[in-house]
């Protein structure tokens, strides 16, 4: 690799879509002048506008900059998409502009260098009150995981095969929600991918400094680049690979258990249903077992830190909620809710499988995201989880708790892990290859 790859980022998709320019772009060989302008979708062409007055149409539209430091806005960019904190916002980025389609819609992609990008996502993803050491290595995993993306999507480019992230059967569905279905871009800008903002928010001179210092840097294995994962709160021992996505193990995201000594192997099986029961249920020692509010502040910026129980947690429905909650969220009417059974968990005691037992309908259901979306109104903090019921009538609990232990998939960095890691005096390096076994460091590119 010569320089730092050009990304197409995908920004919004709508039916009709405003932004400002701030300054000249050219689209072809015509010239736009800095002011409002807006694209919809008609029949097989993208038409653009400037107020009333029709400009261009054409199947696909790309805005370049007179300069590089010129900006547009995008209007009604919805960011959280599906989370409890979904709202929208007008954002303002450098770079190209490009519009394409998009399952009936016009989706608007910006054109960034990649280490632009980073900037922008280490200072949405991290505060600028992080320790240097956790915001160096978020910026290495996040470039890594972004080559290894941009790969992947050249190699499945390729297949003439459909790429599947699915099984399903009479009695089991089970999916894993990965970033293949992004065929038109590299990578989105929300939480399905990374947080990307452009430059609506400040850009911390902490997040560009440790950017900058580690410039080009990637995690390796071999000649492969590491498909580096984080979450917000492994619940004290990492998942694998395999157990949230598609069942392809990487060695390199395998479980460890979130103590010192570090990179060591999980204390105990969390793939059996005793064991993972008793540690849902207790509070082991972890680095991400911290109640430290300076230390959550630089994981958990503005609406993150609404939630304030991630290491362990509960969630209680009553039976007329829960019914009404899976049937909405799944679109499967299983009557009354008589048990949830875990069929499979992952070595972090998260859940793989869970059967679903109704009145109605019977069904299996994973993996671990699919549980989570099933089982909230948005997302449930994650898959680790035990029941328990309430009084039964009719054979039906009037209530069940769900006590669970982590906040998201947990493969990979565990961010509030790593920022106790960086607080005690770990290093980037240090904190990288505990949580990425056997990896290693590679400068892929310089700076030009």
């Amino acid at each position: 690799m010569t320089g730092q790859p050009l990304l197409n980022v995908g920004i919004l998709a709508a039916p009709e879509i405003f932004f400002l320019l701030e300054d000249h772009f050219r689209c072809d060989s015509f010239w736009l002048a800095p002011g409002n302008y807006s694209v919809v979708k008609e029949e097989e062409a993208i038409l653009l506008f400037r107020g009333e007055e029709f400009l261009l149409k054409g199947s696909e539209l790309t805005l370049l900059p007179e300069k590089n430091e010129s900006f547009f806005q995008l209007r009604q960019v919805t960011i959280g998409i599906s989370f409890h904190w979904e709202q929208q916002e007008d954002q303002r980025f450098t770079g190209g502009l490009k519009f394409i389609f998009e399952a009936g819609m016009v989706r608007a992609v910006n054109l960034v260098l990649l280490e632009t990008y980073l900037r922008s996502v280490i200072s949405s993803e991290m505060s600028a009150t992080a320790s240097p050491a956790l915001l160096e290595a978020h910026a290495v995993i996040s470039r890594s995981w972004l080559l290894a993306q941009m790969e992947k999507r050249r190699t499945l480019q390729k297949n003439p095969s459909p790429y599947c992230s699915s099984v399903e059967t009479p009695g089991e569905i089970v999916r894993w929600y990965d970033r293949e279905d992004h065929s038109g871009f590299d990578v989105c800008a929300d939480d399905h991918c990374q947080r990307y903002h452009g430059v609506t928010k400040i850009i911390s001179e902490k997040a560009a400094g440790a950017v900058d210092a580690t410039f080009g840097e990637a995690l390796m294995v071999g000649d492969e680049i590491c498909d580096a994962r984080f979450s917000k709160c492994c619940g004290g021992i990492s998942e694998a690979f395999e157990y949230a996505w598609e069942p392809a193990p990487k060695a390199y995201l395998s479980a460890i258990a979130d103590s010192e000594p570090v990179g060591s192997r999980p204390p105990v099986d969390l793939r059996r249903e005793a064991a993972a029961e008793a540690w849902i249920r207790s509070t082991p020692p972890a680095f991400c077992h911290t109640a430290d509010r300076q230390i959550l502040a630089q994981v958990l910026p503005g609406f993150d830190q609404q939630t304030t129980d991630f290491f362990r947690w509960k969630v209680t429905y009553t039976r007329a909620e829960l019914a009404g909650l899976i049937c909405r969220r799944s679109g499967i009417d299983f009557g009354e809710i008589l048990r949830l059974e875990p069929v499979e968990r992952g070595f972090s005691g998260r859940l793989v499988k869970l059967k679903i037992v109704g009145t109605k309908r019977t069904l299996t259901v994973g993996k671990e995201l699919e549980i989570r979306r099933w089982l909230s109104p948005s997302h449930l903090y994650s898959s680790a989880f035990v029941v328990d019921y309430g009084r039964e009538e009719g054979g039906v609990p009037e209530k069940i708790v769900l006590t669970g232990a982590g906040w998201g998939h947990g493969v990979g960095l565990c961010q509030i892990g790593a920022a106790v890691m960086g607080e005690k005096g770990f290093s980037y390096r240090e904190i990288l290859f505990h949580y990425f076994k056997g990896a290693r460091l590679e400068k892929l590119y310089q700076k030009s």
